[in-house]
This record gives structure tokens, C-alpha cells and sequence, in this order.
């Protein structure tokens, strides 16, 4: 291969219209939102966070560090790293469908990491000690995350063993330190919630991989499910999600949480009740959500999925991830005043 340019063939028809599309396509907005709960979370279990114009700026200006620029940053450098992939399994990307070359690629995840970069700084330069400390080490780390986990030679995402802790330390764990540190020196309370959001997603990221089971498989790619099988990969998944939840229930009770200490201990059997019918049957257990789904208007916020097995995770995350999200904000709120 003798430049970037030779791989794939670009288009000559694109307006700049197009091309501009095409970059915000490799930053896939979609996934921005993904750090979102974690920084909100944060803020608010922070116990000093105000609705004034300085501290709903600073919690702008952190959601666009984690979003568009640290999330961007990852899902771009993903893409480039996946284009070969991607010609066979998603080729109308940006990079396989020619409308960005591998060389204007490269540097979209280059301005958008310097950007990162450069905003993470700032932001931390706003304080001292400690919080300057952790909001400029957390995007760092963030942002090597995101580059390892596509790249070689370490490519962390051909090993479930390695992708999964690199996803729930960079969507999770630093999201709600970083969101603490805008307001206040760390909670060890936060840092309890940090740990428990990190292991369930950790938890959750194994389940997400029946979508590419085939593709993993003759890619040489070592998800849970390749390895060990569906039933199996249901079993190791539901202990990083319930005992982390078991957790933050003996945390209610601990912090004289008593309203939520109930509800979690109901969410949580609840959950237990789904993974029981997911167990049980793998590829149709969560079928009967469907209509529940429709009925409420939310079938255009699940996603899709030809692999069974993935279908009926999708209808898991319904009850999961509704549940964890309620438990979670309800719990941040009470330690605001704790």
C-alpha cells in the first residue's frame, strides 16, 4: 500500500456540504450521549453544583469534552482503524463509500484529539489541587484509552478481557470523577458510584458482543460469547451487573437511604427476573417485551438486530438500564444533601 490514497477510491462528486457530513459521521453523534450520565451524575452527587450561569457553563463545556471531542475522538480513530472491516460489513461508511479519504480520516481524529486535548487543560487550569488534577489526568486517560482500543499494537477490542474494563473506565469511572471535580474535591461516596457504574457497564459491554458474533469469530476477535458460548456469557454478564447493584443497595441502607433501599432491592429483583427468562432461553427470552414496547411508543429508541441473542439483549437493556437509570439519578440527588 503505498499511501493513504490508494486503498479505497474517492469520490469526485462531493460538495463540501457532503464532506463536512462525512467528518461529523466519523465522530458517530449517536454515541455522545453515552457519557453524559456519568458527568450529570457526578455534578450532582457532587453536593455543590448550582443551576447559575458559571456552573451550567463548566457542565457545558465538560459534556462537549466527553462528547463530541472524547467520544468523537474514539469512534473516529475506531473507524479508521476498522475500514477494512467495514468495507465488508458496513460499507457505506465514510472511509469504504469513499466520501472521506483515509488520509482526511486521519486527520479528523488528529484535530479532534488536540482539540480534546487543549479543552481538558483549560478546563482543569479553572481550579487547583486535587480537581485541576483529576479533570486533566481523567480526559488523558480517556483519550489513550480511546486510541489503544482501536490501535495497534495494543488494540485492547480484540480481547473482551481487555476491551471491556477500557469501556466501562472510559464511559463510566472517569466520567463521574470528572463530573465531581467540577464542583468539588472527590466524595469517596462518588468514587463508591464511579466503581459500581464502571463493573455494570463492564458487565453490560459483554452482552452487546452477540452482535458480532459471527464477524468476531472469523475475525480472530476473543468476545465472551466466541469463547464461552451464550448461556455462559449470560452468566459471567449478570455477575458484574448484580453484584455491583448489591453493592449500591447496601450503600442505600448505609447512607440511611431508606426509600431508595427499598426501590433498588425491587429493581434489582426485577432485573434478576429478566435474566432468569434470558438464561433460560438466549434467543427468544426477551420476546414478549416486544409488544410492551410497541404499546408504549419506544420502539424507535431500541435498537435493532438480525442475531437473536442480541435482540433479546436489546429488550433487556428496556428493564435494565430504565431501572439502573432511575436508581442512579434518584441516588445522586440524595447525596447532593448528604
Amino acid at each position: 500500500m503505498s499511501s493513504y490514497e490508494t486503498s479505497f477510491p474517492v469520490r469526485a462528486d462531493l460538495t463540501l456540504k457532503d464532506k463536512i457530513k462525512a467528518h461529523i459521521e466519523l465522530l458517530d453523534p449517536v454515541t455522545w450521549i453515552s457519557a453524559v450520565q456519568g458527568l450529570l451524575c457526578g455534578a450532582i452527587a457532587s453536593g455543590e453544583m448550582q443551576l447559575s450561569f458559571e456552573h451550567v457553563g463548566l457542565l457545558v463545556a465538560l459534556i462537549m469534552l466527553y462528547g463530541p471531542l472524547g467520544t468523537g475522538f474514539s469512534q473516529s480513530i475506531n473507524d479508521y482503524y476498522d475500514r477494512f472491516l467495514d468495507k465488508v460489513n458496513e460499507p457505506t461508511r465514510p472511509i469504504p463509500s469513499g466520501r472521506i479519504s483515509e488520509k482526511e480520516a486521519v486527520w479528523n481524529w488528529v484535530i479532534v484529539g488536540i482539540l480534546s486535548v487543549s479543552l481538558g487543560v483549560w478546563l482543569g487550569l479553572q481550579f487547583e489541587g486535587e480537581r485541576r488534577f483529576v479533570i486533566i489526568a481523567s480526559i488523558i486517560v480517556g483519550l489513550i484509552m480511546g486510541y489503544i482500543y482501536s490501535a495497534p499494537p495494543f488494540k485492547l477490542k480484540r480481547n473482551v478481557l481487555t476491551s471491556a474494563p477500557a469501556v466501562g473506565i472510559s464511559y463510566s469511572l472517569i466520567t463521574w470523577l470528572s463530573g465531581n471535580a467540577l464542583y468539588a474535591d472527590i466524595r469517596i461516596e462518588v468514587v463508591y458510584m464511579a466503581l459500581i457504574n464502571a463493573l455494570m457497564t463492564i458487565g453490560l459491554i459483554f452482552l452487546n458482543d452477540f452482535k458480532s458474533v459471527e464477524g468476531d469469530r472469523a475475525g480472530g476477535l476473543k468476545s465472551l460469547p466466541v469463547m464461552i458460548g451464550p448461556r455462559n456469557t449470560y452468566v459471567v454478564s449478570f455477575f458484574f451487573v448484580d453484584l455491583p447493584f448489591i453493592w449500591f443497595i447496601y450503600l442505600m441502607h448505609q447512607w440511611g437511604f431508606t426509600f431508595m433501599f427499598y426501590f433498588s432491592a425491587v429493581s434489582l429483583v426485577i432485573i434478576f427476573v429478566m435474566q432468569m427468562v434470558l438464561y433460560f432461553d438466549p434467543k427468544d427470552g426477551a420476546k414478549a417485551l416486544d409488544a410492551s414496547v410497541k404499546g408504549m411508543g419506544f420502539e424507535s429508541f431500541v435498537g435493532k438486530s438480525d442475531v437473536k441473542e442480541h435482540k433479546s439483549f436489546l429488550r433487556y437493556l428496556i428493564v435494565n438500564n430504565g431501572l439502573y437509570l432511575i436508581n442512579v439519578f434518584a441516588a445522586s440527588y440524595m447525596l447532593s444533601t448528604y
